[in-house]
């Protein structure tokens, strides 16, 4: 397999540039989309449902998104996915004032969900293709960190946008925003080596996922601990965060729309601000940690 002679690549730039664009605009539309509906219908059960299920594609696709990228250029993935996100925000944005929003604003936000839970693995396995090995650190951290930004950025981007311009700019930007992706993740080359087929994919995914359980349950089970408290932690805190805090904004504390809007956008973006603080000291304190200990302070903060 080839692999480039310099710390970051033409290709390697592009693909960045690419997941700025995709992860920034996902982000945003994670936050205009339910919001809209929230703001349209007053109805806190359409919110609140919509919210949740709408997390079930990305979770699903993680881990399928993975076997995928491992079997498919990678590349194609890519452009395939930017592409029908640009088709998607254009469909629902010639419409969204024709038909009842509610399963508008369901399917799309299903779709993008989907869409970002298949993006992610493909471009996490681009970067073994388009960097040397002494600079793989420091490629992972690059990808990483813009996925840290969006998370951080996103939200507060699209909480001034929703509040300044509303969501039919947010829509026209983001449909323009994605194929210029598309455009540009064309003229990427990312070495692909083809396996050796051993049955279908299907057969081949599932025979893969289930080495990564047995993995998990045999031979590292405190991974698997770790993973399963990780979710139940997130489970509860993300209903409080994505959930009651939109409510809280736009319904119980009084403030105009725009300004419960703005005001949740920063909410979000303080959230991720301390998500990535919080890593950071865990990687400063790391030798300090132990498990009961961070287990206690768990307890502490709920």
């Amino acid at each position: 397999m080839t692999r480039h002679t310099s710390a970051f690549s033409k290709d390697f730039i592009l693909m960045a540039i690419g997941q700025i664009i995709s992860l920034f605009g996902n982000q945003i539309l994670h936050f205009a989309l339910p919001l809209y509906l929230l703001n349209q219908t007053g109805s806190s059960a359409l919110f609140g449902t919509i919210s949740a299920i709408s997390f079930i594609p990305m979770i699903l696709l993680f881990p399928i998104g993975g076997i995928i990228a491992d079997r498919v250029n990678k590349r194609n993935i890519m452009v395939i996915l930017d592409f029908s996100t640009s088709a998607l925000v254009f469909l629902f944005s010639v419409t969204v004032n024709s038909y009842n929003i509610v399963p508008l604003i369901a399917a799309a936000m299903l779709f993008l969900y989907a869409i970002q839970g298949a993006y992610q693995p493909a471009v996490q396995a681009s970067i073994p293709a388009l960097v040397n090995h002494e600079h793989m650190m420091a490629a992972n951290s690059i990808v990483d960190m813009i996925s840290s930004l969006a998370n951080m950025l996103g939200p507060v981007l699209g909480g001034l946008l929703y509040a300044s311009v509303g969501l039919s700019p947010i829509l026209y930007i983001s449909v323009v925003c994605f194929f210029a992706s598309v455009v540009m993740e064309i003229f990427i080359h990312i070495p692909f080596q083809k396996r050796e087929h051993t049955g279908s994919m299907v057969v081949s995914g599932v025979r893969d996922m289930k080495e990564s359980f047995h993995f998990l349950v045999a031979k590292k089970p405190i991974l698997l601990k770790i993973a399963v408290s990780y979710g139940m932690i997130s489970l509860l805190l993300c209903s409080l965060f994505n959930i009651a805090l939109p409510i809280l904004f736009t319904q119980d504390l009084g403030f105009s729309e725009n300004v419960a809007n703005t005001l949740y956008g920063y909410s979000q973006g303080a959230i991720a601000i301390g998500s990535v603080l919080g890593g950071l000291l865990v990687g400063t304190l790391s030798r300090r940690l132990k498990a009961h200990t961070i287990s206690l302070g768990v307890h502490c903060v709920s």
